[in-house]
């Protein structure tokens, strides 16, 4: 190990991005070929992530990386909690994101056999790397990508939850796009406008709140047309609680009692869609 220069030593971790001492002894044992060290390398982390591949990955992180008018958020999971906050751990969610963003791919399956940019090798090589060290089985769980006019993120502060925010509108103000994201982490909407909700949903909760006016004693013998009018109260209150523009933004005191909509409205922004990832969650 002697005759391996500091210089090599550095020019290999460039490469592949492992601690010092890794990349001393994978060039000890290549007798100073860098190029032999790196496959070295990938095939001493490539054996410890199949090592570990059937362990269970309960835990995990979300990420959000945005570049000018493109930008993806990614799960990443992992088998103990402790690791979610590690440094590596943080620093291989963000690589993954990026190269979500970079790639385009179509799939998982394709996503993780093509090249990550700036790194040295695939996104399985990048994942195995970080195995290697960690000695935790990962794997990527999901991401999403979008394109087109601005965006805001919103990651919660243990990581295990994340917003990926897409709107169209000049100039993008960040920190109401991050509020927003704070909203949506928080409450969670199940639609971004009213005319996302299907018509079969609609007609169910007319159907539930018309049933519930009728069987309220305080509105017998009450005209045909006011009980319409509280059933449009009540629609107008689901829809504030499940619509996402409707919603009253979480932090009222902040905007002036406004909604979400309203909020975007004063901003000169419109909302395009929104992305939200929790770990463990099923998506919708």
């Amino acid at each position: 190990m002697s005759q391996i220069s500091a210089a090599a030593v550095n020019e290999l971790r460039k490469r592949t991005d492992l601690p010092l001492m890794e990349c001393k002894t994978a060039l000890a044992e290549a007798n100073g070929d860098l190029e032999k060290a790196i496959v070295l390398l990938r095939e001493r982390f490539a054996k410890v992530a199949v090592k570990r591949g059937m362990n269970e990955t309960a835990e995990g992180r979300v990420a959000v990386a945005i570049d000018g008018d493109k930008a993806a958020i990614i799960e990443v999971r992992c088998e103990s909690a402790p690791v979610t906050k590690s440094d590596q751990f943080i620093a291989l969610c963000a690589d993954l994101a990026q190269g979500v963003i970079a790639n385009n791919p179509p799939d998982l399956e394709t996503f993780l056999s093509q090249p990550l940019p700036g790194k040295s090798g695939t996104v399985t090589d990048r994942i195995n790397e970080a195995i290697g060290l960690i000695r935790e089985n990962m794997k990527v769980q999901r991401f999403a990508r979008l394109q087109g006019g601005h965006f805001g993120g919103y990651i919660h502060h243990d990581g295990t939850l994340g917003v990926l925010v897409q709107v169209e509108g000049s100039p993008a103000n960040e920190e109401v796009l991050r509020d927003i994201g704070a909203h949506i982490a928080a409450m969670n909407p199940q639609y971004t406008r009213v005319d996302d909700v299907p018509a079969s949903v609609m007609v169910a909760e007319k159907e539930l709140a018309l049933k519930q006016v009728q069987e309220d004693p305080k509105n017998a013998g009450k005209p045909a047309t006011i009980l319409e009018k509280i059933v449009e109260g009540k629609l107008k209150t689901w829809a504030s609680e499940n619509v996402l523009l409707e919603q009253p933004i979480a932090n009222q005191a902040k905007y002036d009692k406004k909604s979400v909509g309203q909020v975007l409205k004063g901003a000169g922004l419109t909302l395009k869609t929104f992305v939200r990832f929790k770990v463990g969650e099923v998506a919708r």
